[in-house]
């Protein structure tokens, strides 16, 4: 039976949280829902951005959903960002963002890639410090990491019956921190025979990746990259699903995954009952296909999804909800 550790976090994610959870709900038989706490307003009541029964929870249940984190925009002592926690004390070390269009959202509805992130080192390992009046960030890259994400990552091209993954890197500047990441993955799919498998392994400069995201994203199938840059090309390739407010995404490891939508808390439209849901109960869909298995309630989701953006949505998160509600009983 499975278990959901659900944590709602800031702003907009105590609204659009529990919708996903309904549509979870009518489509995954016997769910277990565990309510967990993290973010910004609970490091203010407890001083601590992410407690450990919130940790334990997530390991225990293997699944969890995550809303929407409110950030400080200047450092607070003691403070680290509850999802970078979660993915760094998870050990989730890939980050699947899907580029689907959407229809009537999306310029280009035909448009269907994958973007897949290394998701726990990097430029966001956490390695910052002052000397005088210069500041430094340590890049981490290491091999081991470099390599479940490309195993990841041709994974993915097998489950999609793709045949191109990308590898995007910047190691004409960065030639030992992206060299190894670049030169890991190539020996990683050639040991697992991608070459055999039809698979065409390919890289481009991260420059050049962005531009051909925005000019040419139907030439992608599955794209894999370091933290930093996965993280800006994949809110670049949003627009072709119909912008940050409709993206989902899924943290994922060995036997964990986190799915979040991609869209931050909102304050400015916290509380007023009219967040868009749809993100959120997205990135429930990839839960249910890569943490439980479960291929037919997560295509059942999102094809309802489909269909309510199509017939035009109603305005509010209550009425969003009910429609994807009612195109799930109905189809």
């Amino acid at each position: 039976m499975p278990q959901l550790c659900v944590i709602e976090g800031d702003g907009i994610g105590r609204e659009v949280v529990p919708a996903a959870v309904e549509v979870l709900r009518a489509t995954v038989p016997g769910l277990e829902v565990f309510p967990a706490q993290a973010g910004w307003e609970c490091f203010q009541q407890r001083g601590v951005s992410v407690p450990a029964e919130t940790l334990e929870s997530v390991r225990a249940c293997g699944a969890a959903l995550f809303g929407a984190v409110s950030s400080p925009a200047r450092k607070v002592e003691g403070y680290r960002s509850a999802i970078l926690t979660l993915r760094q004390e998870l050990d989730l070390y890939a980050n699947l963002r899907p580029v689907r269009g959407l229809p009537g959202v999306s310029p280009r509805p035909e448009i269907d890639f994958v973007i897949l992130r290394e998701n726990t080192e990097g430029m966001y390992a956490g390695r910052e410090r002052r000397e005088g009046d210069t500041a430094i960030a340590e890049r981490v890259i290491t091999r081991a990491a470099s390599r479940r994400v490309g195993l990841r990552a041709l994974e993915i091209v097998r489950a999609r019956q793709r045949k191109r993954l990308t590898i995007v890197h910047k190691a004409n500047v960065l030639p030992v921190t992206d060299g190894l990441f670049r030169d890991t993955i190539l020996e990683t799919a050639h040991e697992c025979g991608a070459e055999r498998d039809g698979i065409v392994i390919d890289e481009l400069l991260v420059d050049t990746a962005a531009f051909q995201i925005a000019s040419q994203p139907e030439r992608f199938d599955v794209l894999v990259t370091t933290n930093l840059f996965g993280d800006i090309l994949s809110d670049e390739a949003a627009y072709w699903c119909g912008g940050m407010g409709l993206a989902p995404s899924l943290n994922w490891g060995d036997g964990l995954a986190l799915a979040e939508p991609v869209h931050g808390s909102a304050p400015d439209i916290a509380g007023k009952g009219i967040a868009n849901p749809l993100a959120a109960i997205l990135s429930a869909a990839l839960l249910a296909r890569h943490a439980w298995g479960l291929s037919e309630p997560a295509a059942r989701i999102e094809t309802a999804v489909r269909t309510a953006l199509a017939q035009g949505l109603p305005a509010t998160t209550v009425e969003i909800t009910r429609a994807i509600l009612d195109r799930l009983s109905h189809g």
